[in-house]
C-alpha cells in the first residue's frame, strides 16, 4: 500500500510524459475550437453535454432551435459545441453553441469566397455608412453603395428578406466580412441583357416604355433593357428638346438602329419608321424656284428656314439683304416669321438646301438704274471718305462711289479730295451702274463738262487774248478769255526782250495778248506765250512792210505796222461812235 501510494506520488518518466500529452491536448486541441460532445441531461431551460475527458458543460438550449422548448434535444444526441475555456470557477467546461454555429458558417464562407461563390444572407439592422447581414450566423457588413444598382431610397422592402449576395473580402482574424448585393445584380442584369440583345437585331421595330427624358434624348424600356433614342433619331424635323415629342411612361414604336455586342448598347430611331422627306428633294426645290418657309433658328451667320417637316435651309447672312451688310441676321428676321425665300443651291448628299432672302426683293441696284439712267444727275450725302474717292448716299439705301480721278479736271485727285468733308451734299453725274457688283460709279467734274472738248477750237500759233489770274515769281497765270481753260506763262515767255520778262510788270485783272504755243488734249492743258506772239507779229510786219534790204530799218517796219494797227483801231471806234 505503500509503495502504491509512494508510486502515485512519484510517477515514472513515460507516465509523466503522458500526463504532459493529456494536459496539452486539453489545451491546445479542445480550447478555442468546435468539438462533439453528447447530451447527457436536460435541466430546465440548459443541456448537459459531454465533451469528454470527464468534462461537462451547459449550453442554453434555445441555442440549439429558439422554437423548440427543449430545443429539440433528446438525451444522447451528438452535438458540436464550441470550446471557450476547459473549466470555470465552477469546474465545468464553457461550452457555445452559437459561436460553434459561427464557426462552421466562416469555414463554409471561406470554402464559397475561394469558390467566387455566392452565399444566401438576411439583412437585419442599419449600421452607420450601410446594413449588417446574418450570414447563417456570421455577421457580415454590407455597404451602402453596395446595396443596389441605384440609390435605394427605402431599404424597409429588402430588411430581413433570404437573398444572394457577393462576398468581397473576408478576415477571419478580425472577424470582417463585406458583401456586395449589387454585384449580384449586375451579373443577373448582364446575363438577362445579354439574351434579351441575343433576340434583337438590327433594323428590327419594337416597342418600348419612355423610362427617362434628358437633353439629348429619351431611354427606352425595351423589356429588361435600356435603349437610347437620340433627339435627331426623333423626328425629320428640327427637335428642339426631347420633350416636344415623348413623355415618360408613353409606349412607343422605335426601330433598332445600331447595336453594339461589347457595350450591349442600342441605338434606337423613330424617324426612320417614316418616309424620308430629302428623296427627290432636288425636284421638290427645284434651284430659282421661290417659297414660304417658317424662321425656325437664328444664328450668327444666317437663319434657318424649314420649308417642310424635316427639310430646312440656310439663309446665309450674306444673302438677307442687298444693302444692310454685317448686321445680325435676328435684326432682319424673327423666329417664327413667315418669309419667302428663293432656293439657291441644293445638296442632297450632305442634306443642305441654300435659300436667299434678298433675291424675293427688288435689286436696289437695277431699281436705280431705272431711276437714274447713265448721265443723269443725283444728289446726296457724303457717307464716307476714302483714300480712293467719296461715298455718296443715294435713293433705296444704295450708295455711289466718286473715284479720285472724277473729282476734278484741272486738280490732283489727292488735292481735289480736301475739299470735301463727311455730311457734304454732293452733285454728281451717273457714270455707270453694274447690278451685279453692286456698284455704282459717279463723277462730280462731268457736271461742268469736259475741258478738252473746248481744247478743240485752239491750235498752235492762234493768238488768243488772256487775263492775268495771278503773278508769281517765275511767271503769270492767266485765264483764256471766253472759256475755262487756264494756263501760265513762264517767265522766259514773258518778253522777247530779256529786260521784260520781269512778273512784277504785269497786275492781276491785266488784258495781254500770246501766242498758242501747244495743246495737250490728254492732259486738257494749253500753252501760251506773250513771247512767241510777239516773234509772230515782227515776222508778219517784215513780210508785209518791206525787208531791210528796201533800204528801211527793222525799226522802221516794225514802227509803220503799230501805226497801221493803232490807226485801224482808232477807226473802229469812231465807227462806234
Amino acid at each position: 500500500m505503500a509503495v502504491a501510494v509512494a508510486k502515485e506520488m512519484n510517477p515514472t518518466r513515460d507516465e509523466f510524459a503522458a500526463m504532459l500529452a493529456e494536459s496539452l491536448a486539453k489545451d491546445d486541441v479542445y480550447e478555442g475550437s468546435v468539438v462533439k460532445g453528447k447530451v447527457v441531461g436536460i435541466e430546465k431551460d440548459l443541456a448537459v453535454i459531454d465533451v469528454g475527458l470527464k468534462m461537462e458543460g451547459r449550453v442554453p438550449v434555445r441555442e440549439f432551435s429558439p422554437s423548440a422548448k427543449d430545443g429539440g434535444l433528446k438525451v444522447g444526441d451528438t452535438v458540436e459545441v464550441y470550446l471557450e475555456r476547459v473549466e470555470n470557477a465552477l469546474g465545468e467546461a464553457v461550452l457555445s453553441r452559437d459561436k460553434a454555429k459561427r464557426e462552421e458558417s466562416w469555414t463554409r464562407l471561406e470554402k464559397m469566397f475561394e469558390a467566387n461563390e455566392k452565399v444566401n444572407g438576411v439583412i437585419f439592422n442599419k449600421v452607420k455608412g450601410g446594413f449588417t447581414v446574418d450570414l447563417d450566423g456570421a455577421v457580415a457588413f454590407l455597404p451602402g453603395s453596395q446595396v443596389d444598382i441605384r440609390p435605394v431610397r427605402d431599404i424597409g422592402p429588402l430588411m430581413h428578406q433570404s437573398q444572394p449576395f457577393q462576398i468581397l473580402k473576408m478576415d477571419r482574424r478580425r472577424g470582417n466580412i463585406v458583401v456586395s448585393r449589387r454585384s449580384v445584380l449586375e451579373e443577373t442584369r448582364a446575363e438577362q441583357r445579354a439574351d434579351i440583345v441575343a433576340r434583337l437585331g438590327e433594323g428590327q421595330v419594337i416597342d418600348g416604355l419612355v423610362k427617362n427624358i434628358t437633353d439629348y434624348g429619351a431611354f427606352i424600356d425595351l423589356g429588361g433593357i435600356d435603349g437610347l433614342l437620340h433627339v435627331t433619331d426623333m423626328a425629320w424635323r428640327r427637335v428642339n428638346h426631347p420633350s416636344e415629342i415623348l413623355n415618360v411612361g408613353d409606349t412607343v414604336k422605335v426601330q433598332i438602329i445600331r447595336i453594339n455586342p461589347e457595350t450591349q448598347r442600342i441605338s434606337l430611331g423613330i424617324k426612320q419608321l417614316q418616309s424620308d422627306p430629302w428623296q427627290a428633294i432636288e425636284a421638290k426645290y427645284p434651284v430659282g424656284a421661290k417659297f414660304t418657309g417658317t424662321v425656325t433658328n437664328i444664328a450668327d451667320y444666317g437663319a434657318f428656314v424649314e420649308l417642310e417637316p424635316g427639310v430646312e435651309g440656310l439663309i446665309h447672312v450674306s444673302e438677307m439683304s442687298w444693302t444692310k451688310k454685317n448686321v445680325h441676321p435676328g435684326k432682319i428676321v424673327s423666329t417664327s416669321q413667315q418669309v419667302e425665300v428663293q432656293v439657291l443651291e441644293v445638296d442632297p448628299n450632305k442634306r443642305r438646301i441654300s435659300l436667299g432672302l434678298k433675291q424675293t426683293q427688288d435689286n436696289p441696284w437695277d431699281a436705280f438704274l431705272g431711276q437714274h439712267p447713265k448721265g443723269s444727275t443725283v444728289e446726296g450725302p457724303i457717307r464716307n471718305i476714302t483714300e480712293f474717292g467719296l461715298f455718296i448716299g443715294l435713293d433705296n439705301g444704295v450708295d455711289g462711289m466718286v473715284h479720285l480721278s472724277d473729282l476734278d479736271w484741272q486738280k490732283a485727285g489727292e488735292e481735289a479730295i480736301k475739299d470735301y468733308k463727311k455730311g457734304d451734299t454732293v452733285k454728281a453725274i451717273v457714270l455707270d451702274v453694274d447690278s451685279t457688283k453692286e456698284r455704282i460709279s459717279l463723277g462730280v467734274k462731268q457736271l461742268g463738262g469736259d475741258p478738252a472738248d473746248s481744247l478743240a477750237k485752239y491750235k498752235k500759233g492762234d493768238q488768243v487774248t488772256c487775263e492775268v489770274v495771278a503773278v508769281q515769281e517765275n511767271g503769270i497765270e492767266v485765264k483764256i478769255a471766253d472759256s475755262e481753260m487756264t494756263a501760265f506763262v513762264k517767265r522766259s515767255d514773258l518778253s522777247r526782250d530779256r529786260s521784260e520778262q520781269r512778273p512784277e510788270r504785269f497786275t492781276v485783272g491785266q488784258k495781254v495778248d500770246a501766242a498758242v504755243i501747244s495743246v495737250d488734249k490728254a492732259a486738257r492743258r494749253i500753252n501760251v506765250s506773250i513771247k512767241q506772239l510777239e516773234i509772230s507779229e515782227e515776222k508778219q510786219a517784215v513780210a508785209q512792210y518791206g525787208s531791210s534790204d528796201s533800204g528801211a530799218s527793222l525799226g522802221d517796219i516794225f514802227k509803220a505796222a503799230i501805226k497801221k494797227r493803232d490807226d485801224k483801231d482808232d477807226g473802229e471806234g469812231d465807227t462806234e461812235e
